[in-house]
Order: C-alpha cells, then sequence, then structure tokens
C-alpha cells in the first residue's frame, strides 16, 4: 500500500461539495474522490467523448485515438506518477479523466468557432465549460444540479494550468456559486494531471500521425533526441518489424518524460519545503513539471507537431469544414429555435446573452458524428473534406 505523502490531498480532509451529501450516501466503502472518479466514469458526458476528435475529425479507422482513450492513457499516465509522489491516486484519476468533458466536437476547429461566435456574449473556453458540465449540465440526481463532486477535483480541474485571475463568466459564475480560490495554485495532483496530458499527447500524437501517414520517421528523426533514441532502438532490436520499433519509441518516449518529471517534481517538493497541501497551493510556483532540459526538449517536439501535423495542409482544410460546420449551426439555431430538440427549445430564453449561452452548451455537448448529422438536416450535406482519415 503507498503511503501518502504529507502534501497529498486527504479525501477525509476534504472542503466538501456544493450541495452536501445526498440522503443516500451508503453505496459501497468509496472515498470522497473515488465517488468523484466514479461519477464521472458513469456520465453521459464521458461516454460522448469517444465520438469527440483528438487529432482526426470523425476517423473511420479505428485505431486512431479520440477524447475518450486519450483520457483513459492521461489516467494511466497521472496514476503511475501519483503513486511514485505519494499523492492520492483516486483524485489524480478523476482529474485526468474528467479535464475534456468540456470540449466541444472536433476539438480546437470546434472551440475556435464557438469562441468567434459567442464573441458578443462572454465567449467559449473549453476548460470553463467542462466546469459547467460537471456542475450545471449533467444532472442525474434528483437532489441538486450536476454531478456534486468534491472541492478538490473541481478546484483543481478549474486551474490544474495554474491561477486564474481573469476567469471567463462560465467560470466565475461557477466560482460565484462554490468559490474555489481561483488566485492560488492547485493542488500536485491536479498539477499531475495537467502535465500528464502534455505527456500523453505529445507522444500518442506522434503514433497516431505515422498511422495516418501525416508524419514519417524520416520527418521525426530530424528531432535530435528523438533520434539518439531511434539510434538505441535498433541497436537493441535489430531486425525488428519496423512498426514495432516505433511502438517501442513512444513507449521510451513516455518513460524519459515521466522518470524526468518524477525526479525534477521530488526535487522542487524537497527544495519548497511543502508539508501539506495548503502549502502547495501557496508555493506560488508549479511543483509538478520537468527539469530544464526536458522542458525544452518538449518545447520543440511540440513546434514539429504543429508544424507537421497540426498544422498539416489536409487538417487546416478540415479544420476550416469543421469551424464552417459549428458556425452555421450556430447562426440556423439563432435564427430558427424550432431546430433544436424540444428539452432545450423548451428552456430557450429570449434575452441575451442567455440565449446565445443555451445554444452554445448544446452545440459544445454534441459529439463529432452528430454535429455532422445535425448539419446535414438543416443543410442538405456536410462539407467534403471533413474527415481526413
Amino acid at each position: 500500500m503507498t503511503t501518502r505523502a504529507g502534501y497529498a490531498s486527504d479525501p477525509a480532509r476534504s472542503h466538501g461539495r456544493e450541495f452536501g451529501l445526498e440522503t443516500q450516501t451508503a453505496r459501497g466503502p468509496r472515498t470522497a474522490f473515488q465517488r468523484d472518479r466514479d461519477r464521472i466514469i458513469h456520465s453521459i458526458a464521458f461516454r460522448r467523448l469517444r465520438h469527440k476528435t483528438q487529432v482526426f475529425i470523425a476517423p473511420d479507422g479505428d485505431h486512431y485515438r479520440v477524447r475518450l482513450t486519450h483520457s483513459l492513457e492521461v489516467a494511466q499516465i497521472g496514476r503511475v506518477v501519483a503513486r511514485a509522489l505519494g499523492l492520492d491516486e483516486d483524485l489524480t484519476e478523476a482529474l485526468c479523466l474528467a479535464h475534456d468533458i468540456g470540449h466541444p466536437p472536433f476539438g480546437h476547429a470546434g472551440e475556435d468557432a464557438l469562441e468567434a461566435a459567442m464573441a458578443g456574449h462572454g465567449g467559449f473556453d473549453h476548460n470553463a465549460n467542462t466546469l459547467r458540465v460537471l456542475m450545471r449540465m449533467e444532472s442525474p440526481y434528483c437532489e441538486h444540479e450536476g454531478l456534486n463532486l468534491s472541492w478538490e477535483l473541481l478546484e483543481g480541474l478549474a486551474k490544474h494550468n495554474g491561477p486564474v485571475l481573469s476567469p471567463p463568466w462560465a467560470l466565475a459564475e461557477l466560482d460565484a456559486a462554490f468559490p474555489l480560490e481561483l488566485s492560488q495554485h492547485a493542488s500536485l495532483e491536479a498539477q499531475v494531471a495537467a502535465i500528464s496530458d502534455d505527456i500523453a499527447y505529445d507522444n500518442h500524437d506522434i503514433d497516431d500521425g505515422l498511422r495516418a501517414g501525416f508524419l514519417t520517421l524520416d520527418d521525426l528523426l530530424e528531432l535530435p533526441s528523438i533520434a539518439e533514441q531511434w539510434r538505441g532502438i535498433e541497436r537493441r532490436f535489430a531486425g525488428a518489424p519496423r512498426e514495432r520499433m516505433q511502438s517501442e519509441l513512444v513507449r521510451g518516449q513516455i518513460g524519459r518524460m515521466v522518470n524526468d518529471l518524477l525526479a525534477e517534481t521530488s526535487k522542487l517538493v524537497e527544495e519548497s519545503c511543502v508539508g501539506s497541501v495548503e502549502d502547495v497551493r501557496a508555493a506560488g510556483r508549479v511543483l509538478a513539471r520537468f527539469s530544464p532540459a526536458m522542458a525544452e526538449e518538449e518545447r520543440a517536439l511540440k513546434r514539429f507537431m504543429y508544424e507537421r501535423l497540426y498544422y498539416h495542409p489536409e487538417q487546416i482544410a478540415a479544420a476550416e469544414h469543421a469551424r464552417a460546420v459549428i458556425a452555421g449551426l450556430f447562426e440556423a439555431y439563432r435564427s430558427d429555435s424550432g431546430l433544436l430538440p424540444d428539452s432545450w427549445r423548451a428552456s430557450l430564453r429570449e434575452v441575451e446573452p442567455a440565449r446565445s449561452r443555451h445554444i452554445a452548451d448544446f452545440i459544445a455537448g454534441m459529439t463529432d458524428r452528430y454535429a455532422i448529422d445535425s448539419y446535414t438536416k438543416v443543410f442538405g450535406s456536410a462539407p467534403a473534406g471533413l474527415r481526413n482519415v
């Protein structure tokens, strides 16, 4: 059994839930953070991630990652790191599983389109929308809105990338109802979840890019750190099939990043003399991070991935089509509320910004394929070239 570090989050000392405990609380011997994880896994919003873009829009191939598989991979990395550092594994896992729930269809292209559509009504931010989904829109309980998750889980999602000094409207409203101390850093569990996300997509997007033919091994070998690892793999596994060696490269990359993260975080925790989760929040800096050398290596990898994969001409073209779908749906629903499903139309308000925000809530919850089907119903057909794998 892993010993809990003094600076770890403790479910027995949780700040509680917005609506208190429900009347039926005896559903197995679970901690507060285990309940959070289970509520996320059982949510409709989590299930919808299986049809939301990770890198490629509505991919036809069965082996490409989507938001759901990505979130599971982030959770696996997060648990390993949390266990090694003596953190609460359940809280870390819950944060990893929930971190992308607020993403609209078509990934960042869909987010850009909603941000533009909502420019006059407060804008759109996928991280704030994650909190909005979990605290208000996903409501399976009779006693309250939302999933009524722990303060620590919500705090971690709100500021896993650091303090939020100018929260967008959605996060500001939620913080006013259930204050999350946005000006402080989050727990180490949240910091680990954030960097586990980076580790997962940095490396798994390589895997998907190679599978789709958008990247080649020769492209990757332009990066000195990748080339050095590849030479070692060729020496160790001479004669092995190229695909297996590429898989070894991705696994090796993840292992190097995890080991570097553990060493650097342990050093920073010791230097900062943090003895409690309160000390972590008050430390004034991120403690879960890469060493300077690995951080520079990771930045170089990200620059490469943007240039060769995310900004590939076919990806840019598909993103333009995706933005057109979201923009078209938003304007159609604003012009004719009769196009909305009955339940959404019944709760639509006529005043702004509530009207536009309600429409954005509906669109943000769509999966890729539901958005494509909805656009086709309204306009007769979806843009050609929306899918590129």
